[in-house]
């Protein structure tokens, strides 16, 4: 006691002020409601999943579409403002575990990312340097906040056995990278695109359910037989009811016998009561669910096959814009996130980015640029490597008019 006092004194005696600290100041109010409780993702991720990514084929082909457009875009390393082309962090993002390469691992990563909104990359830490990664589940882990209100810890569950990361004090949560997408409700977990286009998916899905049922029962008239009998009978008895049952079920259900005139005799008369797809708008009403699916993942419709897209000219722009508005931005987050995750183990100069000139859409863009600096007079040879990403070169620096021939 003495000794606390002692030194409580000596902080507060004439002339001496507390050190200061940064912090958030809302951020103990966020651990008030949830230090030390798992806070756990606010919707059904398998459901999303299986009725999303599974069972439609135009969020699975966006989904696919971003993950392995951005999964192959290569990565590049800096220190110093250098760009280095060897490096233990580039053979460890080449080959990240045992199991995958990198290309694999960052389609696992960013699939994860387009299906629940969340990603989670785990380091193997053995003394002091990172040997592998790991994509995991998004569904299994479940953020805990510290009492800062910022994430203390992070626990993985699988087949009831819990693996924690860090501690509820909010220290060695370096083993994992989590990143997620904007949420306007939620403190720790982001928003996917496959839940805001839930409604859309839903409507897509439930129109293929019901095209398949059309198909499936193509020869049951979608009406009924009305019995006209002779001398005022309006009914048919057990035998020729079940005779006549049998038939329909036999000879024209089913997709061999789709457009199977019905033979009608003894009095029967056919009413239509179905509704056509033309009077229920079956096919636009599937398009307009698609193209808003598409729109949520931010791919051109005109991309995936949708009729009725005439936003692009032509599918190389539709092209261009994919990966200027959708890819580029995901993989510079990544990169961003990337960077800040492996600083403490590799140093604070440390940047990873990503190589522009090997994409391959994007070279007409690239062709021009390098065709509008390089007829740029007023522009030394650095200059114009500079501008292009290029380190310097010996001499390079001289005036333009001097380099003229």
């Amino acid at each position: 006691m003495f000794s606390y006092l002692h030194n409580l004194g000596r902080l507060f005696r004439a002339g001496a002020t507390p050190p200061e600290a940064k912090k958030s100041a809302t951020g103990a109010i966020l651990a008030m409601y949830h230090h030390g409780q798992p806070v756990w993702t606010p919707r059904d991720y398998a459901s999303l999943a299986r009725e999303g990514f599974a069972r439609n084929a135009i969020a699975y082909r966006c989904v696919r579409m971003i993950s392995e457009a951005a999964a192959s875009v290569p990565w590049l390393l800096y220190d110093n403002g250098g760009k280095l082309d060897t490096h233990p962090l580039l053979q460890l993002l080449a080959a990240p575990n045992p199991a995958q390469g990198g290309v694999e691992l960052m389609e696992d990563w960013y699939g994860y990312l387009q299906i629940s909104g969340n990603a989670y990359l785990e380091a193997v830490n053995v003394a002091g340097e990172v040997k592998e990664l790991y994509a995991l589940r998004p569904d299994r882990m479940k953020v805990i906040p510290g009492p800062n209100g910022w994430p203390g810890a992070y626990e993985y569950t699988v087949g009831g056995s819990t693996v924690r990361f860090g501690n509820e004090a909010g220290e060695d949560t370096s083993a994992i990278l989590h990143m997620a997408l904007f949420h306007p409700d939620n403190d720790y977990y982001g928003m996917s695109p496959l839940e805001a286009a839930a409604i859309a998916i839903d409507i897509h899905n439930a129109a293929g359910s019901w095209n398949k049922g059309l198909l499936d029962n193509s020869a049951r008239p979608s009406g009924a037989l009305v019995f006209k009998g002779s001398g005022g009978a309006n009914t048919l008895t057990e035998e020729q009811f079940e005779r006549l049952k049998s038939e329909l079920e036999t000879t024209y259900q089913g997709a061999a016998n789709a457009g199977r005139p019905l033979l009608l005799e003894g009095g029967l008369d056919w009413k239509s009561m179905g509704l056509s797809p033309k009077d229920m708008d079956f096919i636009e009403a599937k398009h307009v669910a698609a193209r808003e699916i598409a729109l949520a993942f931010g791919v051109p419709p005109m991309l995936l096959g949708i009729p009725g897209d005439n936003t692009f000219s032509n599918y190389q722009e539709a092209n261009r814009t994919f990966w200027r508005q959708t890819i580029l931005p995901l993989v510079a987050k990544t990169a961003k996130s990337l960077t800040r995750f492996v600083r403490p183990h590799y140093g604070p100069e440390f940047r990873l980015w990503y190589d522009l000139d090997q994409i391959d859409a994007l070279h007409v863009e690239r062709e021009a640029k390098w065709q509008r600096i390089g007829a740029a007079t007023f522009l030394t040879t650095n200059e114009k490597r500079a501008s292009l990403g290029y380190d310097p070169i010996k001499g390079g620096d001289k005036s333009p008019v001097s380099l003229a021939p």
